[in-house]
């Protein structure tokens, strides 16, 4: 009886991995079967995703997942969505992948799923060259407005290392809290250091500083996201990075777009 009672149990077990394993396959597959990877990014964030001079969408993660999408053998459509309709495009199934300037965190990662973070970059605090402002003890006062994105990982960081200053939250990319900036809107801006140093070339020269570039604990990971149910697309993605890291074109990606300058010119 116990035996009968053991492999009833192990052929239930066998019967509901093998389901799952059909469920998890599913997005992948489902990709592959109708010939186009849909990715929802935020543009207006570059160099990461970004409507360029010529009309096209262009920046580091378009790039990455136009290599993705060449590696399945199936076309790419990019959806435009704002910040806080990402996660909610990937949950629904309009896009099968989340590629945004995105960190991952516990409390996102309880509605979808994280690859390995792709990069790291670290958060900062900047404002205007002239202001007197010199140590995060000048900014967090009840006087002084920080500018945010919505939803951002820099917004849950001013909050928690500035609490005595007012938060103003903006939608869209980076550019949007620089612009505040400049314009007087808040007397500082929070973001990663990276979106904030590649769009001040398109403002009046050295008018705005980084006045502190350890916010926090350290760096912050960014990593595309998944449904959670899309185990092998996770996997796939996970294995893209690491191939494309040893054949060199992450690489390549990574220097023309994070550490160089040329695709201002290009794009």
């Amino acid at each position: 009886m116990r035996q009968r009672k053991i492999t009833s149990l192990l052929v239930a077990i066998a019967a509901v991995l093998c389901f799952s394993t059909i469920g998890f396959a599913s997005t992948l597959s489902e990709i592959v079967k109708r010939g186009e990877l849909r990715v929802a990014v935020q543009s207006g964030a570059a160099p990461y995703a970004f409507i360029d001079k010529h009309g096209e969408q262009a920046g580091s993660m378009i790039d990455f997942t136009k290599g993705m999408a060449d590696a399945m053998g199936v076309k790419l459509e990019i959806l435009d969505f704002d910040w806080d309709g990402l996660i909610p495009a990937l949950l629904s199934g309009k896009a099968d992948i989340l590629a945004a300037d995105m960190t991952p965190t516990l409390k996102r990662a309880l509605k979808i799923s994280f690859t390995d973070p792709w990069i790291e970059v670290q958060p900062c605090v900047f404002t205007k060259t002239g202001a007197t402002f010199q140590t995060l003890e000048d900014v967090n006062k009840p006087e002084v407005t920080v500018g945010v994105l919505l939803g951002s990982t820099g917004e849950n960081i001013a909050k928690k290392y500035l609490p005595k200053a007012k938060i103003k939250s903006y939608k869209g990319g980076g550019r949007m809290v620089v612009q505040a900036l400049v314009a007087g809107h808040v007397d500082v801006g929070v973001n990663d250091d990276l979106a904030v140093l590649t769009v001040l070339p398109d403002f009046p020269p050295n008018s705005v500083r980084l006045l502190d570039k350890r916010l926090g604990l350290g760096k912050d990971p960014l990593s595309f996201a998944v449904r959670q149910d899309s185990v092998n697309l996770w996997q796939w993605i996970n294995l893209y990075f690491k191939t494309i890291r040893s054949n060199g074109d992450y690489d390549q990606n990574i220097t023309y777009w994070m550490e160089g300058s040329d695709w201002k010119k290009d794009h």
